[in-house]
């Protein structure tokens, strides 16, 4: 509907001026244009929240707090901005001019919190978002995670914060931006047709190729359990994708490629964290519970396995650092290839020194775990079989 309704906002003028009619409506409270649009956002909402239980993303509806919910402070805060100052008429429209932002004309661009019809748009709601979340919910950090064609916007809103006084030294408003998923041609990711694909479809064709390899691999899964680990797989798959370059980077959706066993895919993390899982069920059950002896000397790739383990907080500590998800998709790569070559060079359950037998069933649980929690971390299910 939205895509139709925009194609027709944008080739009828008389559309265009009943469309920005009923936008100033819907922000003054008029009741018919309140019940058309509480429909459209709760039909919004099932289709959310059908992707996010799918996604196995935490929010529900409790969490929803969309531009609406500022509705009736939207007055409120421009008046404010006019008081202090801030905001000046210009065409008709009130708007915040700035000495740094300019356009490519060199002319300044400003910020409009109210246009010239009255209606309030993205500058007026995120204002009244960011006064909201210092001032009542006196929040010390907030992450604002919008594509980055939207950096200069969310600059004059900070700007604008900070000469009203919410935004102060004692707050970070931190805008962290993130690039685009393209085609193998190189542009924005579409359908034949010239309309972005629904994530929907992106997750159904990257589970049905997962669906592929996974049997291609393992014969002897039962259906119901095939289902799931291509699930968990093809999810997985889009997830990591996304995760494992730098944020800001565009990069290119190609699914035989994110569900493929070999290279920095999730898949290929998952099937380490598997195969981990699976040295771990073989341990004779008359076997000792096995215990770290500090005494032993260590192979090489004992010891590098071993400090390998250890860099798993400073990966944490990096990613809150940077709010860069990818460091962390990086270090569980990593860890994942320097097990595959400790496991090369150590034989695990065939040690003849229980001693050693003992320490390499320890590195080879601390890296399942590792992996496990990383993969978790990242939002990625880590099947005990694949």
């Amino acid at each position: 509907m939205y895509r139709l309704a925009r194609a027709e906002f944008d080739s009828d003028a008389d559309f265009a001026a009943r469309a920005r009619t009923r936008v100033v409506a819907l922000q003054a409270g008029d009741e018919a244009t309140l019940r058309a649009w509480s429909d459209l956002v709760a039909e919004s909402q099932r289709s959310f929240q059908a992707l996010y239980d799918r996604l196995g993303v935490l929010l529900t509806p409790a969490d929803s707090a969309g531009e609406s919910t500022y509705n009736a402070v939207l007055d409120d805060v421009v008046e404010e901005l006019v008081e202090l100052g801030i905001a000046v008429e210009s065409d008709g429209a009130l708007c915040v001019f700035f000495d740094e932002f300019t356009g490519p004309d060199g002319k300044p661009v400003p910020l409009i919190v109210r246009k010239s019809d009255g209606g309030y748009g993205y500058a007026a709601t995120d204002l009244a978002t960011i006064r909201y979340r210092i001032t009542t919910l006196a929040a010390d950090k907030i992450l604002y995670v919008v594509d980055a064609r939207q950096s200069q916007h969310f600059a004059m809103v900070f700007a604008t914060a900070r000469r009203a006084g919410w935004l102060t030294d004692k707050v970070a408003a931190v805008h962290v931006p993130f690039g685009t998923v393209l085609g193998a041609d190189g542009k924005p990711f579409k359908t034949r047709s010239g309309s972005t694909i629904p994530l929907t479809e992106l997750l159904d064709s990257a589970v049905d190729r997962a669906r592929t390899v996974v049997a291609e691999k393992v014969h002897d899964e039962d259906p119901a359990t095939l289902d799931q680990v291509a699930e968990a797989a093809g999810i997985g798959s889009v997830k990591y994708a996304d995760l494992s370059g730098s944020r800001i980077k565009d990069y290119v959706f190609d699914v035989n490629r994110m569900v493929s066993f070999t290279g920095n895919t999730g898949v290929y993390l998952q099937y380490a964290h598997a195969r981990i899982r699976s040295i771990l069920a073989s341990v004779p059950p008359g076997d000792p519970s096995p215990r770290v002896d500090v005494d032993l000397e260590l192979a090489p790739a004992e010891r590098a396995l071993a400090l390998r383990l250890d860099e798993f907080d400073r990966a944490l500590l990096d990613v809150a650092d940077t709010l860069e998800p990818h460091r962390l998709a990086g270090y569980l790569y990593t860890l994942a290839q320097t097990f595959t070559a400790f496991y090369e060079a150590c034989p695990v359950l065939k040690a003849e020194d229980p001693r050693v037998r003992g320490n390499r069933i320890v590195l080879c649980r601390l890296t399942g775990d590792t992996l496990a929690k990383g993969l978790d971390l990242l939002g990625i299910a880590a099947p005990e079989r694949i």
